[in-house]
């Protein structure tokens, strides 16, 4: 490729991420200067997005779709050639935000453009009230997306995962002024985050291990902290995707409006885990445990939420936790290596996902609700909707030959562990068991009166804006099956790169296919089996929003409280109280004690006083007299031989030469 080119390909990359987000921000300015926003007389009451048209006069959809479409076709363009771009950002290695062309996103950047674009679509016909603000968040929801699935660097996916979290918070909570919205928000939001600490912490063991933020890098990293790397990038991911134990948020926000909800699961923030563990599939390979973390948290998710879907009495609230259990597919495979099969899963649920709640939004629509129990019969009374509809859940069960058949194997084929199999070959099987129950409601015959079990019933017509995105996303979710033709499978390897991985045989595929069938049959037939389940804690997500609503954080900070008044603050009361009754005691004995301690000082110091002064008088004193004495004494014999006779002194010189001569004689 000539220099010319590859400049005009890196400006098609930068312009890919900026357009969306650029576009996102003048809708949001836009919506922000028209004051205060209608609320209309909703259709929706639970979503609050229908109601009469605001003063913007489709603009803002139209606007978006507009974006939405050029950047649709910048992607099919930019994934064609080897883009990249950077700019400064830290000054490390890796620090740079940048973005690149590589296998993964050449898969992922169109999928998750025209996903988008579909479901802008769809949008353009539900939402009424506020539009500038809601399709500017919705661009720049998917400007975050395509920005992580090309990042190249920490900082750049970092930055891309906050904006995705900030905008769900949003939309979750869009219809801010219902009661429960914002709190829905905030419940998917604080989840979120929660996980994401994962990668700051990632991030920081990376620049510790490698002295570089690079993806590429990450699984270099020295000793302990690669292992701190995985730990973080698996906590991240986890929590974005709603996997076990982070998965309620998942139930919360579907209080957000249908497009929201079609967008979340498909291609964007709920997919964004798995597409990370996939991504860092050679950190996950080079750190044994963390691989073998992903694989079963992954399994366990397809199972406990497969079984969750299958309790469901809410459309929606089914298809929440069919999504989290469909992304453990994806978290399984990048946990045993299967990266192609985990790549073709997600985008196979991407359109298979995106159908299913545009149909689930078409509904409620027309409908006015999303109860199973009000929707019999749906797919009869709308036949163009219900057909895509159908089409989809029929894929989603992994009916041979549509798409989830054929990359749930591709996935299987990879694991080897004998019980990690047989858990994931269960959980494919709770998919068309909750995917059979969508269809036996929808295609019941309705009730014989027409009445719709409803509070309010809607308009009873559908868009004419729903029925295209819905047939072109089923379409696509169900065509994907041809990745089980190996000519198809052996391309998507050679695109994605990565090790190899072990192909599904024909057993394998024959399996998978008699178990789909036998199970969705069953179902069908005898659609009571499941209705069981509506009875049990498994319709409320078996006590797992409870987690995050706050009761029982409250609970264990009362108990907490009753233990610190009974134990902790006796305890340091009773210090005081201790040091007080020890400075009683203190007061009633220290006056006694110390006075006489004063004054037996006092005497002992008179004592030895006066002792002093008696030997001084007695001792020192008489001394000095007696030595006066002596040295008088001594006078006055010294004066006695002093008489001037000269005769007494020749004899004393006599007596004093005698004694010397004696002295002499005896010493020699």
């Amino acid at each position: 490729m000539s220099s010319a080119a590859m400049v005009l390909a890196d400006a098609g990359l930068v312009a890919l991420v900026l357009m969306p987000a650029a576009a996102g921000i003048a809708l949001l300015c836009a919506g922000a200067f028209r004051g205060r926003e209608p609320v209309g007389n909703s259709l929706i009451a639970e979503e609050g997005v229908g109601g009469r048209r605001t003063a913007d006069g489709g603009g803002g959809a139209a606007a978006a779709i507009t974006v939405a479409a050029i950047t649709a076709a910048l992607a099919v363009v930019v994934v064609t050639t080897d883009a990249g771009a950077s700019a400064p950002f830290i000054g490390v290695d890796g620090g740079d935000l940048a973005l690149s062309v590589d296998g993964m996103s050449r898969v992922l950047v169109p999928v998750v453009a025209l996903v988008a674009l579909a479901v802008m679509v769809f949008a353009a016909g539900e939402v009424h009230a506020a539009r500038p603000r809601f399709f500017g968040l919705m661009l720049l929801f998917t400007a975050a997306m395509l920005v992580t699935v090309t990042a190249t660097t920490l900082p750049t996916l970092l930055l891309a995962w906050e904006v995705m979290g900030a905008m769900s918070y949003a939309l979750v909570g869009f219809a801010w002024r219902r009661p429960g919205k914002v709190g829905a928000g905030t419940t998917a939001f604080l989840t979120t985050r929660l996980g994401d600490l994962g990668l700051y912490v990632a991030a920081g063991a990376a620049l510790a291990g490698t002295g570089s933020l690079a993806l590429d890098d990450l699984a270099g990293a020295d000793g302990g902290w690669r292992d701190v790397a995985a730990a973080g990038v698996l906590v991240a991911a986890l929590g974005k995707s709603a996997q076990l134990p982070f998965s309620a948020w998942l139930s919360a926000a579907m209080q957000g409006p249908s497009p929201v909800s079609a967008l979340l699961h498909s291609a964007t923030m709920v997919a964004a885990g798995g597409y990370l563990l996939l991504r860092l599939g050679d950190l996950l390979a080079a750190t044994e445990w963390a691989a073998v973390a992903a694989a079963w948290a992954g399994a366990l998710t397809a199972l406990v939420l497969g079984v969750v879907a299958c309790a469901q009495r809410d459309l929606k609230q089914l298809l929440a936790a069919s999504t989290a259990a469909q992304i453990g597919f994806v978290v399984l495979a990048a946990g045993v290596g299967a990266t192609t099969g985990g790549l073709a899963h997600l985008v196979a649920h991407a359109g298979v996902k995106a159908a299913l709640f545009v149909a689930a939004g078409a509904w409620l629509t027309s409908l006015g609700t999303k109860q199973l129990t009000g929707l019999r019969g749906a797919a009869r009374r709308h036949r163009g909707v219900g057909a895509c509809a159908v089409v989809a859940a029929a894929a989603l069960a992994g009916v041979p030959p549509l798409s989830l058949w054929a990359t749930k194997d591709e996935v299987l084929a990879g694991v080897d562990h004998p019980a990690l199999h047989v858990v994931a070959l269960v959980a494919a099987g709770l998919s068309a068991a909750y995917a059979a129950k969508i269809v036996v409601v929808v295609l019941a015959e309705p009730a014989a009166d027409g009445a719709l079990d409803v509070e309010e019933p809607g308009t009873r017509t559908v868009p004419r804006t729903t029925l295209l995105p819905a047939a072109l996303l089923a379409a696509a979710g169900a065509a994907l099956g041809v990745v089980a033709l190996p000519v198809v499978a052996d391309g998507l390897r050679e695109i994605v790169g990565g090790p190899a991985a072990p192909a599904p045989t024909v057993v394998d595929l024959a399996l998978s296919a008699v178990i789909a069938i036998a199970v969705a049959a069953l179902v069908l037939r005898r659609p009571g089996l499941l209705e069981r389940l509506e009875q049990t804690p498994l319709a409320s997500w078996a006590g797992m929003p409870r987690l995050l609503d706050g009761r029982p954080v409250l609970a264990l900070a009362g108990r907490l409280a009753r233990w610190d008044d009974a134990v902790v603050d006796r305890a340091v009361m009773s210090v005081p109280r201790a040091i007080r009754r020890a400075a009683t005691g203190l007061d009633r004995h220290g006056e006694s004690m110390v006075d006489r301690g004063v004054e037996g000082v006092a005497a002992l110091t008179a004592g030895a006083g006066a002792r002093a002064a008696a030997d001084d008088v007695h001792g020192v004193d008489g001394l000095v007299r007696a030595f006066a004495r002596g040295a008088a004494r001594l006078g006055a014999a010294s004066r006695r031989p002093q008489t001037g006779l000269l005769h007494q002194y020749y004899a004393q010189a006599v007596v004093g030469l005698g004694v010397l001569f004696a002295v002499l004689l005896l010493v020699r």
